[in-house]
């Protein structure tokens, strides 16, 4: 009987031991997983429809833009009145020039996303939870940012003692 006990230890301390060599993959805090399609990234096609003039049509270009290709942001401009001819293929208005320029007139990174998804990253591999977190499949997304975290409470209480106008707020739900 004791010697079924200590073959049991080993071999639960053998699994432990191995499943915390697994390090070089990226830590999921939340640990969701999902194989399936993104539902937010399909959008429907236009309807096809018989041109006036087949002489009118674009070349085609492998790559580029099809008529039937959804436009959401021509779209809702031509849905509220503006000119859809005016929209760049790119997503940017022609109006937004000014925002981008003003936007960007201190210098931008061109990497910065690829930089922060590295940075997050790291902290998520440093914050990764303890073995038996791990092991069991524990959600710590919550502990591992909670130093990132804001107390609107207590910036709502430090905007009012600057003197800044602010909305009322409900109380602090007391836990």
């Amino acid at each position: 009987m004791q010697g079924k006990m200590r073959s049991t230890i080993g071999v639960i301390c053998v699994a432990m031991t191995l499943s915390a060599c697994d390090r070089d993959r990226v830590p999921e805090l939340l640990h969701i997983r999902s194989d399936g399609p993104d539902e937010f990234a399909i959008l429907p096609n236009k309807p096809l429809q018989a041109p006036t003039d087949y002489t009118a049509l674009p070349q085609p270009t492998p790559g580029g833009a099809n008529l039937v290709d959804p436009t959401p942001k021509q779209d809702a401009v031509a849905a509220l009145g503006g000119s859809p001819a005016r929209m760049q293929r790119n997503n940017a208005s022609a109006g937004d020039g000014a925002i981008l320029a003003h936007t960007t007139r201190f210098g931008r990174a061109g990497g910065i996303r690829e930089s922060l998804a590295s940075a997050d990253e790291d902290y998520r591999r440093q914050n990764d939870g303890r073995l038996l977190e791990r092991w069991f499949n524990v959600n710590i997304y919550y502990d591992a940012y909670a130093p990132q975290s804001l107390d609107a409470y207590r910036e709502l209480e430090r905007f009012r003692r600057l003197g800044v106008r602010t909305p009322s707020a409900p109380p602090p739900i007391e836990e």
